[in-house]
């Protein structure tokens, strides 16, 4: 059986790769949210105002990635016990722990759902409403949710034929919140060992005095 001591540096070690892997993810979350601001890398949707709510949101700029990239600063600095964190005690660590956990879980979990619903609901194209009415008319709006078609998804066929600006709005869309909902997914799951490998070392402290 592992010593107390031992266990202890395998738990700073551990929250060391967590703060790592979180740090990551948030960035990586950033940049796939930045992107869907600029469909086709194009600055002048923005500029218009035609950016999809979902995307405007910013839920992976400052959810899944200034959220989550403060709590893997604390969890790190935690790990190499760095500055004040050099000589906490254990109740402490697992205040900051607790802390971090939940600031990393609200930020990631509004990634996630906000990820989930643009994902349900489609992209923000102009489209021909003429293909589910009479009129022959063009707009800006969600077609796979406004116009109840069927679930895009599955359809490949729908990707190409419904949106007509900004041209494979739709790869774009999907793509880049598909990301945003897998990073998000796996920070909840790097929240949760966080949470694990906190109540470890605390015990691991006590058993240790």
């Amino acid at each position: 059986m592992l010593s107390s001591p031992c266990m202890m540096a395998c738990s700073r070690t551990c929250s060391r790769i967590l703060g790592l892997s979180l740090g990551t993810s948030a960035l990586f979350a950033a940049g796939a949210n930045a992107v869907l601001l600029f469909p086709n890398w194009d600055v002048t949707y923005l500029l218009r105002g035609l950016i999809g709510k979902h995307a405007m949101l910013g839920s992976g700029l400052w959810g899944g990635g200034l959220m989550v990239l403060t709590a893997a600063t604390l969890i790190s600095m935690t790990g190499w016990r760095y500055s004040c964190f050099s000589k906490s005690a254990p109740c402490r660590n697992m205040l900051i722990a607790l802390l971090s956990s939940g600031l990393a879980l609200l930020g990631a979990l509004v990634c996630f759902i906000t990820s989930g619903v643009a994902l349900k609901d489609g992209p923000f194209c102009m489209f021909d409403i003429s293909s589910f009415n009479q009129t022959q008319a063009w707009k800006y709006g969600y077609p796979f949710k406004d116009l109840h078609s069927k679930n895009y998804l599955y359809d490949h066929s729908l990707w190409n034929s419904v949106c007509l600006e900004p041209s494979k709005a739709v790869v774009w869309h999907v793509a880049f919140f598909s990301a945003l909902l897998c990073m998000s997914l796996l920070q909840l799951l790097l929240v949760l060992i966080h949470l694990i490998n906190s109540f470890l070392s605390l015990f691991c402290s006590f058993c240790e005095k």
